[in-house]
């Protein structure tokens, strides 16, 4: 197949066919990590322009490193540093950098939908690297990755999201490509945390994690997003730790090959206990290795092969 789309804007919108295909290219690219001169000529001559509205260590640093992969000109834009501060809107911010002939912009917003306001107002590709607490899809890319690098498919596999289900796009971008290939989701937090009717996503909700880790294939722990809460969504932190932290004694409760992983950044000592990160379960790191490759995929299927 190929891959016809300007923008990748989430994966609600992707075909199974489409999540399959950019698997698949990432590990074509998987090699080039490898090599003691880690560049292709590929996209020499494109220009991608990085937005971030807010704050991202991994996420940026991860596409910024796709497109230097690529040989891609980049330019880092940082709000902090702009014309935004004197007035200017978001759509002028974009108008003004897009007359200077750039092919593609990596935006992340803290207002959902954002991305697909703009990809409507431009004709060059728009990457969402997240939009409030809407979507994430190359973390749930490089998730589905992970997963099926470490496992051999995704199909039936049995899979944990444990956490601030309600405020977190990463926990959205992951059940819709996750159903989409098949596999059986559950999901885990406080009531409180857990959206109204989430079941509609194909999903399985829990409130206990001793009950939602039996069997499991793969635990997907997230952070709390405060950022995003209003308060007296839970008592206390230590409350939470208590019941939805995923000791080492209740990982006994899932398989025993089961597969620990976490979109970052982690608070360790809270939804993971310190031990975790020797544990020869935990895929946190490789997640990173990972996006590298998902992304530059992305950026070659946008850039690379659309006419």
């Amino acid at each position: 197949m190929d891959f016809k789309r300007k923008d990748l804007l989430g994966l609600e919108d992707l075909t199974r066919d489409e999540i399959f295909f950019i698997l698949d290219t990432a590990k074509s690219f998987e090699g080039i990590l490898n090599r003691r001169i880690k560049k292709v000529p590929i996209l020499r001559g494109k220009t991608v322009v990085n937005l971030f509205f807010e704050a991202s260590t991994r996420t940026r640093m991860s596409f910024e490193l796709a497109e230097k992969r690529l040989n891609i000109d980049v330019l880092n834009f940082s709000p902090s540093n702009s014309s935004v501060l004197k007035g200017e809107s978001l759509r002028d911010t974009i108008k003004n950098i897009l007359a200077m002939r750039v092919d593609c912009f990596v935006l992340r917003h803290s207002t959902p939908g954002t991305p697909h306001f703009l990809a409507k107002e431009i004709p060059v590709s728009i990457i969402n690297a997240g939009d409030g607490a809407h979507e994430h899809p190359t973390q749930a890319l490089l998730d589905l990755y992970t997963i099926r690098e470490a496992k051999g498919k995704i199909e039936d596999l049995r899979v944990l999201i444990v956490g601030d289900i309600a405020h977190s796009r990463v926990a959205r971008s992951n059940i819709w490509g996750l159903t989409k290939l098949r596999a059986k989701v559950r999901v885990c937090g406080p009531p409180t945390l857990i959206p109204p009717m989430i079941e509609q996503m194909g999903v399985k909700s829990y409130f206990s994690l001793e009950e939602a880790l039996q069997g499991v294939d793969v635990i997907m722990m997230l952070r709390l997003q405060r950022e995003r809460q209003t308060k007296g969504l839970f008592p206390s932190i230590n409350e939470y730790r208590d019941f939805f932290s995923l000791s080492e004694e209740k990982l006994k409760l899932a398989k025993e090959d089961a597969l620990i992983m976490h979109p970052g950044p982690v608070n360790w000592g809270v939804e993971l206990p310190f031990k975790i990160r020797e544990n020869r379960r935990n895929v946190i790191l490789g997640q990173v290795t990972n996006g590298i490759i998902i992304r530059m995929a992305i950026l070659y299927l946008l850039l690379g092969r659309r006419r």
